[in-house]
């Protein structure tokens, strides 16, 4: 078991702010530009303005980007069509099905269903042959060890693979030649994040070739002080959180294309969340062409836009059947736990209250999965005429806490209660620790990730907490352990952090919550 985080020591960071703090500070010649250019007004249905997301939506299909139902029926058709063209019983009728499903799997392997601004089918022709002769050489090696007398000679291996590519080249520059049509008329909505006159450019690049299929309808600045886009931009330059999201809101802005990677700075960063948390897909546009983008995964081949290396930023799988297991895992460990650890609970319990007066059970506020709040469970380790404020640090070796509250505190068996929160959902075993909501806003605007900390349900023990960030340690670093933790999750990594855990449970260790 762990204990909650303690005040970071700050090394030239300093400042507040309020819960609803904006990460960008407005200049008056933004003010002026915005005044003078209004956003677009809402259309149709989709712009409702009570889409206040919680957590991230699913991301939908607009615009430009070629949809995978077309390109996945384009190989299946390729695929099938070319067994069904070669000479003779060639390939059993039974085995077009799982040749498809094999070859769609090697395809997205490659990328090859990834979106697009520009799509090339001949771009793509190395990896189609490629995949399209593991493929048939896959094929002939099970035909000719089930049933030698129909194996395929090289002739018809040769035939087939060549037959196959072109008939999904074709299929292929088909499907994108009506995508791109389909973008023409129907653009998507789009805003182009960063700071610098690079953002102007991108988005004039964007306005002048409506054949990518994104429509500009405002400047994310991300420039300090606001400012930093050139001011002959037609469209309005925004530069808060509140203006970009009502752009988001009014536009049904469905893309966003950054300028420059998302983690460059604290500003930019912090968006990532608020296009997320709308359905927006996010665009890197890097006209320098050498950005490394880290903690997100970056398409491979690079795409373009009118000359700017352009790559879609995809994030992490969402796994969903590993994210149900680990549900199922946490909530049947916590109830064992819960059954194991009943004496022990039972003994602290007599303890805070013999020595402590009533009220064994302490109960505070704490912000969980997607910034939800929670009501976390603990013992109590303060005596009875002192008051836990939800905006004061407490840790051991405070004024107010009993022996029975700092031992509970250094063993961490004041958090044993939280295993009912964690049979609950509001936690998990492992995972960020929560924090109370005044210290979430606080930190969330000085250090720079800490807010996406809360894309994974929280936690009882962690990956920071492991490494002994715990008690009066720095706050960056647990942010960054955390988000660390969140970028390379497993379900084995949660087992050894809780073996790690386990080992160390009555240590007793300086500082606590």
């Amino acid at each position: 078991m762990t204990m909650d985080s303690a005040p970071a020591r700050h090394t030239g960071q300093g400042g507040t702010g309020p819960a609803s703090g904006s990460a960008f500070a407005p200049s008056p010649q933004a003010t002026a530009r915005r005044s003078a250019t209004a956003i677009h007004p809402p259309r149709g249905p989709r712009a409702d303005p009570s889409r206040q997301a919680v957590r991230p939506h699913r991301l939908r299909r607009h615009g430009s980007t070629t949809g995978l139902l077309p390109l996945l029926t384009a190989d299946v058709l390729a695929a099938v069509l070319t067994a069904a063209a070669l000479p003779g019983p060639a390939l059993p009728a039974v085995a077009a099905a799982p040749a498809a499903v094999l070859l769609a799997a090697l395809h997205a392997q490659a990328g090859l269903y990834r979106p697009r601004l520009a799509p090339s089918a001949l771009r793509e022709l190395p990896a189609l042959a490629g995949r399209s002769a593991v493929l048939w050489c896959g094929a002939a090696a099970v035909v000719a060890a089930v049933d030698p007398g129909r194996a395929l000679g090289w002739s018809t291996l040769l035939t087939a693979v060549c037959l196959q590519v072109l008939m999904a080249c074709a299929g292929r520059g088909l499907v994108n030649q009506f995508a791109r049509r389909g973008a023409v008329r129907r653009p998507a909505s789009a805003l182009v994040v960063g700071p610098g006159a690079g953002t102007g450019a991108v988005a004039v690049a964007l306005h002048s070739r409506p054949e990518y299929g994104l429509r500009p309808v405002g400047l994310a600045d991300t420039a300090d002080g606001g400012g930093g886009t050139t001011g002959d931009s037609a469209l309005p330059v925004l530069t808060t959180h509140e203006d970009i999201r009502r752009a988001v809101i009014q536009n049904s802005v469905r893309h966003a294309v950054f300028t420059r990677p998302p983690e460059a700075d604290e500003r930019t960063a912090s968006l990532v969340r608020l296009f997320h948390d709308h359905g927006c897909r996010l665009w890197l546009a890097d006209p320098a062409g050498t950005a490394k983008v880290t903690g997100m995964r970056v398409a491979q081949p690079a795409d373009q836009l009118w000359g700017y290396a352009v790559q879609p930023l995809l994030p992490r799988p969402a796994r969903p059947a590993e994210r149900w297991a680990k549900r199922v895992i946490d909530a049947v460990l916590a109830l064992v736990a819960l059954v194991a650890a009943a004496p022990v609970m039972g003994a602290c319990a007599l303890a805070v209250r013999l020595c402590d007066g009533p009220g064994v059970i302490f109960r505070q506020e704490r912000i969980g999965l997607y910034g939800r709040p929670f009501t976390l469970l603990k013992f109590r380790t303060l005596r009875a005429d002192a008051h836990e404020a939800a905006t004061r640090w407490t840790v051991a070796g405070d004024r107010g806490m009993s022996a029975v509250g700092s031992f509970l505190r250094k063993s961490s068996l004041d958090e044993l209660p939280q295993l009912w929160n964690v049979v609950r959902g509001d936690m998990s075993l492992v995972g960020p620790r929560p924090e109370r909501p005044f210290f979430v806003a606080k930190f969330s605007t000085v250090h720079p990730g800490y807010e996406a900390r809360h894309r994974m349900p929280v936690g009882i023990t962690g990956l920071a907490q492991i490494n002994g960030l715990r008690g009066d340690t720095s706050i960056e670093d647990r942010a960054r352990f955390d988000n660390h933790y969140i970028d390379t999750w497993s379900l084995w990594q949660d087992l050894w952090i809780l073996a790690r855990t386990a080992a160390s449970f009555f240590r007793f260790r300086l500082g606590g919550s």
